[in-house]
């Protein structure tokens, strides 16, 4: 009846099929992707792992292989497949699962009808995307793809663990559930939203709904689901008798539901038997009462109740900004959100995919009116007035329903752009306030950097952060010149210094020694005793610190004699680095910056003494990117100075063979990083006395930081009270922003007014004052151009 049937028919092979009934497989054993096609879209967790089927396939690596000229949106069903009888790969032998298995979409290479289906939903999907264009003008917002998180997995007959990614949800396939030569496809998708009907007085859900997709109904084992839950009945013994909390299941996800009869409540995990299995079923955990009494009104009285609140953002934050606050009844905070009811000028935008920045639960002892305060703790930074305060209605949280608030950003002034810390609080009708947390947001889009009037000349690295963005980046790195320093400060000890205890970085002198001095600015450190001003100097081949009271200061011209006549930049490059032999590091963190921001695998490898490294050795590791090429050269020397502990050592060569490449920013932020982090080892639980001298940080506040990190017990062990000293530091830090100094600084203030200082015999943080107080000398005489990097 088309009369265009065969031009369409030409195009798209699979017209013909569509027009044909399929239904020659039973439907005891049909694909669960045939069913919901979308699944092959939604953003599914890929990663390497033993699964059934042989060869692995990772959907994302599919579609980055497809044409640069070419979206991996618009392959057709026979570039896929052909891509996939590419794939060599095999498995030889199938061991017993591993713990959680991991989906695996390799089987659908002989099963070109779920391909198809596939195939064209995304057809259809891609014609309802944005103008790809606004993604570069606002990244984070021209984003149209769906982003429920699934996991489609595919198991055989030895069974195995599938766990919804970024959840505690997870179901488990015993071994032997399917016969032997036989398959189970199992899908799980997890929605924020409960089913209205379980929400009201006697009753309310603490869980997600579950939907778990079956392809294989022949089947000879129950299969057992296994999840956290937002809420437990309270102690007193007439909670205990008038409430149960029941799993609920249904064959649709508008129900209705009936109550599973084998279950296991252990704290705040349920384990849930699933013997009738469905193609499709739907579940979702409640609690429920048999009735209420005086003073008891709902259902909320006899349990404790956790409410989560998620809070959502753009991938990148921009000068205007609009984070989201998801509020519910359980724990469960999907990685991504999609929101359709954002607005922006006054209309509706279609569809926004949002990024997970982090999440706070708490409990709530009833239904009620609450209130959510935003504040930004950065000045360049602030909240639109309109915005400041949200509110959520007791109906509201009573229903169950999803409550999802908006808060407007922006940039004071056009200042710089650099990631900033808010707070957010939740308060009650009557006042108080019932918790308070913290919030770090990401970094700023790369092409919306500001890189005019960066605060010193540490942050210089900042103008190529962007670079690998780029299709080629190509960074000629200055060449270290081992010269000696010109001097143009110089002074004269008014006092003999000698110390019984040595101290790490403090000099000693005698009256009237010659003291040549890196500059003429001042840092702030404790001595024997007191906190002082000192000045950074050379005396006798050796670099640290002076006070400021014991030297005179006296011209150039007025130098009779020096005890050192060389002082190198290689003596000064090996002396400020010194800090790094003793800090402590977290290896990723290291890793994954000297990645990231180093562009010249060569000449890293050049100056760590790794110039024989050859291409093949990258060929057989198969490092395709320079970042890959960089990581490698980097683990290589970690793996030399393990073999050889004793007299190497890792972070401290790193050091100085990036600071022989002029990466300063780069080293200014390691070690910002390793000062924070070893500052929190140290202070163990002294933190709160430092929290309180920092910022005036009340009990309360204090708090809000422990309580991810306690244990059974209730409170936080002695040996783990870093993490939470950790965690605040971190966020006090990212105030700052690029002013690397300032926090160097500013903590070494802070500890040094403590009641016990552990900077009294802890130095390296003075050190790693004088580190970054002597880069300047360094590059301008190290380097003879001025190429920064």
């Amino acid at each position: 009846m088309n009369p265009f049937w065969n031009e369409l028919s030409a195009s798209n092979p699979f017209l013909d099929d569509i027009t044909r009934l399929r239904n020659h497989h039973k439907r005891e054993n049909i694909s669960i992707l045939k069913e919901d096609p979308f699944l092959f879209l939604r953003e599914i967790e890929t990663r390497n792992s033993f699964v059934s089927s042989g060869d692995e396939l990772d959907v994302h690596q599919l579609l980055r292989q497809s044409s640069s000229r070419k979206s991996g949106r618009s392959k057709s069903v026979s570039e896929l497949l052909d891509i996939l009888d590419d794939t060599t790969h095999a498995h030889q032998n199938i061991h017993n699962s591993d713990p959680i298995l991991e989906q695996d979409l390799e089987w659908l290479q002989n099963d070109r009808e779920a391909y198809k289906m596939a195939w064209l939903s995304q057809r259809q999907l891609a014609r309802s995307c944005l103008d790809l264009n606004t993604i570069n003008q606002s990244p984070g917002w021209a984003q149209t793809q769906v982003a429920e998180t699934t996991i489609v997995c595919k198991l055989n007959h030895q069974g195995g663990s599938v766990q919804l990614p970024e959840s505690d949800i997870t179901v488990h396939v015993p071994q032997g559930h399917v016969a032997v030569g036989e398959f189970q496809e199992l899908s799980l998708r997890a929605f924020l939203d409960p089913p209205q009907m379980l929400n009201h007085n006697l009753s309310c859900t603490i869980s997600p709904l579950l939907e778990i997709m079956l392809g294989n109904l022949n089947t000879m084992e129950a299969i057992s689901l296994e999840m956290k839950i937002g809420a437990e009945v309270k102690k007193d013994p007439f909670s205990q008798v008038m409430t149960e909390i029941v799993c609920l299941h249904s064959l649709s996800k508008e129900g209705p539901f009936k109550v599973l009869n084998n279950c296991y409540i252990y704290k705040d995990t349920i384990q849930v038997k699933l013997v009738d299995l469905s193609q499709r079923m739907y579940l979702v955990v409640a609690a429920l009462a048999k009735g209420t009494q005086s003073p008891a009104a709902t259902i909320w009285d006899y349990i404790h109740k956790t409410t989560s609140i998620g809070i959502y953002g753009p991938r990148y934050i921009h000068p205007s900004f609009t984070a989201i606050f998801t509020v519910c009844g359980h724990s469960y905070m999907p990685g991504k959100l999609t929101i359709s009811d954002i607005k922006k000028g006054g209309k509706n935008m279609s569809p926004v995919v949002f990024q997970l920045w982090g999440k706070h639960s708490f409990l709530l002892e009833k239904p009620q009116d609450l209130s959510i305060s935003v504040f930004s703790c950065d000045p360049d930074f602030e909240v639109k007035v309109e915005g400041k305060r949200k509110e959520i209605k007791q109906k509201q949280l009573q229903s169950g329903q999803i409550v999802h608030q908006q808060f407007l950003f922006s940039l004071v002034d056009s200042r710089e752009m650099h990631l900033f810390v808010f707070c957010v609080q939740v308060e009650p009708p009557n006042g108080g306030l019932l918790t308070q947390f913290f919030i770090t947001t990401p970094d700023p889009a790369p092409n919306l950097k500001r890189l005019s009037n960066l605060p010193s000349d540490l942050q210089k690295e900042k103008e190529i952060k962007s670079a690998p963005l780029l299709p080629s980046v190509h960074v000629k790195y200055p060449k270290f010149q081992d010269t000696q320093l010109n001097f143009t400060n110089y002074g004269v000890t008014l006092k003999t210094v000698l110390r019984k205890t040595k101290i790490d970085y403090l000099l000693e002198y005698f009256k009237g020694d010659t003291v040549a001095l890196l500059e003429e600015g001042k840092v702030k450190a404790i001595g024997q005793s007191k906190v002082k001003e000192w000045y950074i100097g050379v005396l006798r081949g050796k670099i640290g610190l002076i006070h400021c009271r014991n030297i005179k200061m006296i011209a150039k011209e007025q130098v009779m004699s020096l005890s050192d006549s060389v002082f190198t930049t290689r003596n000064l490059l090996e002396q400020i680095a010194l800090p790094f032999k003793t800090l402590t590091y977290i290896y990723s963190v290291v890793l994954t910056l000297v990645s990231e921001e180093v562009y010249d695998w060569k000449v890293l490898a050049n100056v760590l003494g790794y110039s024989h490294l050859m291409l093949e050795e990258f060929d057989q590791i198969q490092a395709d990117k320079e970042s890959e090429k960089v990581s490698y050269v980097v683990k290589k020397l970690k793996e030399d100075c393990h073999a050889d502990r004793n007299t190497r050592k890792f972070l401290y060569e790193l050091i100085v063979a990036l600071l022989k490449i002029d990466c300063q920013g780069l080293v200014a932020r390691l070690i910002q990083e390793a000062a924070v982090l070893t500052s929190a080892v140290k202070l163990g639980k002294s933190w709160r006395e430092l929290a309180e001298k920092l910022v005036q940080l009340t009990k309360r506040q204090m708090e809000v930081y422990e309580i991810p990190h306690r244990g059974k017990a209730g409170d936080v062990a002695v040996e783990m009270m870093w993490k939470p000293a950790y965690d605040f530091l971190y966020t006090w830090s990212a105030h700052y922003g690029n002013s690397y100094r300032d926090v160097l600084q500013d903590l070494q203030s802070a500890l040094d007014r403590m009641k016990n200082p552990v900077t009294k015999q802890w130095r390296d943080l003075t050190g790693a004052l004088i580190l970054v107080n002597s880069l300047e000398v360094l590059r301008a005489t190290a380097f003879s151009t001025s190429e920064e990097v």
